[in-house]
C-alpha cells in the first residue's frame, strides 16, 4: 500500500500544473540537491522562488531569482505561490508546511527522507495537497523511463 502522502494523481498535479515554485532551503550553493533541483525545476518551464534567511541577508540571487528570507515575505512580492518544496530535515519541515497554509500556497512537496505525518495530516485538513518523501527529478525521470 502506497502511503497517502505519495498519492500519484497529486504528485501529477503538483508537477504538471503548478508554475511558481518557493525552495525552501535554496541558499545558492551549486554542490547543495536544493540548487540542482531548482535548476531542473527551472529547465521544467517552473518559476523558483528561493526561501532562505541567510542567503536573503546577503541581497543574493539565485539562478536568477531574488532570494527572500521567509515564504510570508516572498508571497507578498511575488503574489501566488503554487508549490512550497522544503529542503530541511524532517524535524524542522513541517514549520513550512503550515507556513504554506498561511500564505494559501497550492500544494507542498517535502523532498525525499523528509516526512512529518503531523504536518501531513495539518496540511490536508487545510485542504491543501501534500507531497513527502520523493523528488520531482525522481518522479520526471521515472516518467522518461516508461516512455522509452
Amino acid at each position: 500500500m502506497t502511503a497517502a502522502w505519495l498519492d500519484s494523481d497529486t504528485i501529477d498535479n503538483l508537477l504538471d500544473d503548478s508554475e511558481t515554485w518557493a525552495v525552501v532551503g535554496l541558499s545558492g550553493d551549486p554542490y547543495r540537491t536544493a540548487y540542482s533541483i531548482a535548476q531542473e525545476l527551472q529547465q521544467h518551464g517552473k518559476r523558483i522562488i528561493p526561501i532562505h534567511p541567510g542567503a536573503a541577508a546577503e541581497g543574493k540571487e539565485v539562478l536568477g531569482e531574488k532570494v527572500y528570507a521567509t515564504l510570508a515575505e516572498a508571497a507578498a512580492a511575488v503574489g501566488k505561490i503554487d508549490v512550497v518544496d522544503v529542503f530541511r530535515r524532517s524535524e524542522a519541515a513541517g514549520q513550512f508546511a503550515d507556513e504554506a497554509v498561511a500564505i494559501g500556497a497550492g500544494g507542498v512537496w517535502f523532498q525525499m527522507g523528509v516526512v512529518d505525518e503531523a504536518a501531513f495530516e495539518r496540511t490536508a485538513a487545510a485542504g491543501v495537497p501534500m507531497v513527502m518523501d520523493t523528488c520531482p527529478s525522481k518522479i520526471w525521470f521515472e516518467r522518461q523511463r516508461a516512455q522509452a
